[in-house]
């Protein structure tokens, strides 16, 4: 790419992304960094600046310096998501404030690769581990040879139910998208009080992984040609799916509430939903939690299907750990990032403590893991059953340098059809519309 073009882009997608993503300002600092959150016990070994929000981390971070002695982990915790984000590209913008590490999320890559901040791993042997990951998590952060990030965790989606409520009206487990529809028609013609399920709309990431399993393939993008991109959103299988959704919708069968606020949780946990659409770590938001509802019995089943006969995987979330190109020391950072979750140790916690699924097949092909149950589920070797298969059936998805443009503005458009201002065919069409503009404005070029 040319320096000039790419100084143009790095400006105007830091700026994009600092006012967009999911919708924080752009006042987020470059001073997180005080103190780290653990206990560094060999104070004399080279230290490594971690930012990661994953849950339990600190207990992670623990394992690996206890383990090693020739580097230590400083972890910071400079907020989740959007929050990290926001600072890493203040940071970046400024020239300094960057840590050696960061978690990124597999959907906001390319925002970071395009503008050159992270370091090809490549060169620090990232391609010798690569077969000791899925295939779908490996596309996610590298191209061609290039490696912009070590995979950790990912999301393969299925669906958990609540097998009393379709007991109940005698509702067989839906397995392909037709026979969930008409599910959903049976249990309000019984007189159930719960919905079939929630389509929240308040997370792009979801969205455009329900998309893509019906065919929708919005962008043809090569980080070897990164200035051109393809954009496909108003596309003839994007369009059927939102289709079908919104005529569940309007037909009264599903609810469209909020996922993370009070009233869906209740909702969820209590009885107001008979399918939780998720990925496997959405176990986490009905394990343990609170509930009213003591008649409540929880099982798993792979996601529906629009063909039965051709399943497509679907993955919702995960990331893994870059390095900067502010990192002090590239390839010992680069040895944090491929070591921080390369054991069983490391994932006993991951697993156990924030049911993160791990994408380190070591672990994941493991009898130990896909042999695990949870009493709460009726003692399903889901693992085995649902989640590996849609983990390594998963071959990947592209995503845009301006994700987060392209997620608001699917959110605003979304909005507007359940509001009935706009229709369903039009959502895209609109999208596209604002996406495109967005992309020549940054100086791409759009086929």
């Amino acid at each position: 790419m040319r320096r000039s073009t790419t100084t143009r882009m790095v400006a105007i997608a830091a700026a994009t992304l600092l006012l967009t993503i999911t919708g924080c300002s752009a006042s987020a600092t470059s001073e997180p960094t005080a103190a780290c959150q653990n206990e560094i016990p060999n104070k004399k070994a080279p230290s490594v600046e971690v930012w990661a929000f994953y849950p339990n981390f600190d207990q992670v971070v623990d394992e690996f310096n206890a383990t090693h002695d020739d580097v230590q982990v400083c972890w910071v915790m400079a907020g989740a998501g959007a929050d990290e984000y926001n600072k890493l590209n203040v940071a970046f913008e400024s020239g300094t404030g960057a840590p050696d590490v960061a978690q990124l999320e597999f959907d906001q890559l390319p925002n970071f690769i395009i503008r050159d901040t992270l370091v090809d791993l490549s060169e620090f042997g990232a391609n010798d581990v690569k077969d000791d990951y899925t295939a779908g998590a490996w596309s996610s952060v590298s191209s061609d040879s290039s490696v912009y990030a070590i995979p950790v965790d990912s999301g393969p989606m299925g669906m958990f139910y609540r097998q009393d409520i379709l007991d109940a009206a005698a509702i067989p487990v839906p397995q392909t998208w037709a026979e969930f529809a008409t599910a959903a028609q049976q249990l309000k013609d019984s007189g159930s009080a719960a919905l079939f399920t929630d389509w929240y709309t308040n997370f792009g990431y979801f969205t455009h992984a329900i998309l893509s399993q019906g065919g929708w393939q919005p962008f043809d993008y090569d980080l070897s040609n990164p200035e051109t991109i393809g954009v496909d959103i108003d596309s003839a299988e994007g369009r059927a799916v939102l289709k079908y959704w919104f005529d569940l919708i309007d037909a009264g069968l599903i609810d469209t509430e909020d996922r993370g606020t009070t009233d869906y949780q209740s909702k969820l946990v209590n009885g107001g939903y008979a399918t939780y659409i998720a990925a496997a770590w959405g176990q986490k938001n009905l394990l343990g939690v609170e509930s009213n509802d003591p008649t409540a019995v929880w099982r798993i089943a792979p996601l529906p299907q629009w063909d039965i006969d051709q399943p497509v995987a679907a993955n919702h979330g995960g990331g893994g750990l870059a390095v900067t190109e502010q990192a002090d020391d590239p390839e010992l950072a680069a040895k944090v990032a491929m070591e921080l979750f390369g054991t069983k140790e490391a994932w006993d916690i991951g697993i156990d403590q924030v049911k993160l699924f791990p994408t380190w097949t070591p672990v994941l092909e493991s009898d130990a893991f896909l042999d695990s149950t949870q009493e709460f589920f009726g003692d399903e070797t889901a693992n085995r059953d649902i989640w590996y298969p849609a983990a390594m059936d998963f071959t990947g998805t592209t995503f845009s340098p301006v994700q987060s443009y392209v997620y608001d503005a699917m959110r605003s458009e979304l909005v507007a059809a359940l509001e009935g201002t706009i229709t369903s065919d039009e959502i895209l069409a609109n999208v596209q519309t604002n996406v495109v503009a967005q992309l020549e404005e940054q100086g791409f070029t759009v086929k």
